[in-house]
């Protein structure tokens, strides 16, 4: 059996648009929060193939994109260390700081280099035992074990050069922020599948009885994004608010258990971390326990790392994208000014951000 294959298949998508046309008079505003999600719709062209009532609004659930201008100048102050090797995600790299950005920092000569897999920072500290090599760890709940396995084996195998700059983020916190400001009007919620493979399907309920708004846990398929559509919109029909798995080939309601214990056991909810376009939002991030202080990049470094909030570029629009308060085509530099080669914001950088959808399938998004 071809799963994407059936994922994608075009008979199978006419069905599912047909079923949805029968709710035409139900109009829904839905947040797919994953911009995996995201580009999955545009590529596809989801909201030209839908009826009118259906409108998608993107969230921010791109962890490149929400990472704010202080934290990529906490990255470019750790590579302009002494005998420093600083190590990333790929996407990172050209995220602009206030002054710079990595990619221009390896530029003049800073070894900063990047990975597919956290654990590849093994083989770089063994090869350089004599330099002190710091993590600068991203992402959601989906990649969080990776840096928690990382932490693990580089205990048990007694590294001393290895370090880690903690910027893991949580999904649900920042959507309360957006349902408690008022500035968009959402309907329902298109969860992300892997998010949800980690944590399990519970971390939705709170927003599902607080707000009474519709989840649905998805997959990254057209088909998965249609048939979470249609579930959504047989909730409102049947007036009921509930969390719901459309991703039920890889989602349990219980999660990833062994994952959570080993996350719990290296790292912890901070007070407070400062969002990209939404500000400070309590207990939204990871930080890493007391007990490994010792290997905390920002404890270690703490009298060299700026602590300054530092506010976007002024006609970047893209913490308005990630509130679902626009879409990239309200912005004014848009495809001009604000390309992925020349980007003035972390939306356009990143290979999920919603700018980066928005101008990579431009034709099906009718510009």
């Amino acid at each position: 059996m071809d799963i994407i294959k059936e994922l994608r298949d075009g008979a199978r998508i006419s069905a599912l648009i047909k079923a949805i046309e029968r709710f035409s008079d139900t109009p829904v505003n839905i947040m797919e929060i994953c911009g995996g999600q995201t580009h999955i719709i545009m590529k596809y062209g989801l909201p030209q193939i839908l009826p009118e009532n259906i409108e998608f609004i993107h969230g921010p659930g791109c962890p490149v994109c929400v990472m704010p201008k202080e934290r990529i100048d906490h990255a470019i102050s750790l590579a302009n260390q002494d005998n420093v090797i600083l190590v990333t995600l790929g996407d990172m790299m050209r995220v602009p700081g206030s002054k710079s950005a990595l990619i221009k920092e390896r530029a003049s000569g800073r070894d900063v280099r990047t990975v597919y897999s956290p654990i590849d920072v093994l083989k770089i500290a063994k090869e350089n035992s004599g330099k002190r090599v710091i993590y600068f760890a991203i992402g959601f709940e989906t990649t969080t074990p990776m840096t928690a396995a990382l932490m693990e084996v580089s205990i048990k195998e007694s590294f001393k050069n290895i370090f880690f700059h903690i910027n893991h983020v949580l999904v649900p916190p920042p959507i309360h922020t957006i349902m408690q400001s008022g500035d968009v009007k959402i309907d329902a919620f298109i969860a992300p599948g892997h998010v949800s493979v980690i944590t399990g399907t519970g971390i939705y309920k709170p927003i599902v009885e607080m707000y009474k708004t519709p989840v649905v846990v998805t997959g990254f398929e057209p088909v998965d994004i249609l048939e979470a559509v249609l579930m959504i919109l047989r909730q409102f029909h049947d007036k009921r608010s509930e969390v719901e798995t459309q991703y039920r080939r890889a989602v349990r309601a219980e999660g990833n258990t062994k994952a959570q214990q080993l996350i719990d056991k290296y790292l912890a909810v901070r007070d407070t971390f400062r969002w990209r376009g939404l500000g400070d939002i309590p207990k939204s991030g990871l930080m890493i326990r007391d007990e490994f202080a010792f290997m905390d990049a920002e404890k270690v470094y703490k009298d060299i790392l700026p602590d300054k909030s530092i506010d976007d570029h002024k006609v970047c629009r893209c913490g308005d994208i990630l509130r679902g308060k626009a879409k990239p085509l309200n912005c004014s530099v848009f495809g001009t000014a604000c390309t992925p080669e020349n980007p003035l914001g972390a939306c356009m950088v990143s290979s999920e951000g919603s700018c980066h959808a928005y101008f990579k399938y431009k034709k099906a998004v009718d510009i």
